[in-house]
């Protein structure tokens, strides 16, 4: 890096309001409204700075519907220079109180859709059919997936899927933050004859996987992702549950506008461009294998991403 490049980047941060964004930014992707409630600042003076902070390169922002999120640059000069100064401001006290706060409203997003889902828990089934429109998820998920020991459902709602993942897996291990989802799961999948040992359901959230490294051979993350306050973290844990050169399929909506279906379906994210699902995946360590489109008859579109998880050399 130039000492030009080091001096432009220095200057963009030459602020104590632009340091304490690149300190909760480096941790967390937020929305501008929920910035300003961790920092205590207005709106207008939050939006200057992450102006400049993002021109100079130190930023990045996403609109996701009405929402606009920002985040620290993920690569490039911007990033080194992030990852340079980032010790120094995680020493500093007043900054570290920062950082706690965003965590905290990074908390009461995933609270948020785990009162959603133990809510409508009995009707589930219901409203993902109804924005499926008849598509066969499960069926285009099975057709990729290789006989294995053990299978993980990550996100595994009212255990429908788990279920139809036994007929490829000696056992499968479904995970949900919900309580009430889990409950609902176990009648389903006691009324089809699976027993615990076949099907072990686990509470957990998708971020922080209840499953130990390379615990599975194939792993299935459907239409979850968009419900996760960490969507990359996510993607990130799957990686680590599975064994080297085992397939993963992640399912989800592709970036729309639809913005009824946070409250309707309790949606955080209004899908997602596939440029970014590919980017998290390759930064991962997963090896992209698939990209798929299939629009449904809501005017939706669901991508269906199948990867490896890449063999490295120790």
């Amino acid at each position: 890096m130039s000492e030009a490049t080091i001096l432009h980047f220095s200057k963009a941060l030459a602020d104590a309001t632009r340091l304490r964004l690149a300190r909760i930014l480096m941790d967390h992707e937020l929305s501008v409204g929920e910035i300003v409630a961790v920092l205590g600042l207005s709106q207008p003076r939050i939006s200057r700075h992450l102006k400049i902070m993002a021109e100079a390169g130190l930023l990045v922002s996403r609109r996701d519907g009405q929402w606009v999120f920002y985040g620290a640059a993920e690569s490039g000069e911007g990033r080194d220079y992030l990852d340079a100064v980032g010790p120094f401001l995680s020493r500093d006290d007043d900054l570290g109180r920062d950082a706690e706060t965003a965590s905290r409203v990074v908390a009461e997003r995933r609270s948020h859709s785990r009162h959603f889902f133990e809510r409508h828990a009995r009707e589930w089934d219901r409203l993902r059919d109804s924005t499926l429109g008849g598509f066969d998820v499960a069926a285009e998920i099975l057709a990729r997936m290789p006989e294995t020991s053990v299978a993980a459902d990550l996100g595994c709602g009212t255990g429908g899927l788990a279920k139809v993942l036994r007929e490829r897996a000696s056992r499968v291990i479904g995970v949900d933050n919900s309580q009430e989802m889990l409950a609902r799961a176990r009648e389903v999948l006691s009324a089809s004859g699976e027993s615990a040992d076949s099907v072990s359901l686990r509470i957990g959230d998708l971020e922080h996987l209840p499953l130990a490294d390379a615990e599975a051979g194939f792993a299935v993350m459907c239409l979850a992702l968009h419900h996760l306050p960490s969507p990359e973290r996510g993607i990130q844990e799957a990686l680590r549950v599975l064994t080297p050169g085992s397939r993963f399929v992640l399912v989800d909506f592709e970036q729309h506008t639809d913005e009824s279906l946070r409250e309707s379906a309790g949606d955080h994210w209004l899908g997602f461009a596939p440029e970014r699902i590919e980017g998290w995946l390759s930064s991962a360590g997963f090896a992209i294998v698939e990209n798929t489109r299939f629009p449904l008859p809501s005017g939706l579109t669901l991508r269906l991403y199948e990867a490896e998880k890449q063999i490295t050399e120790e």
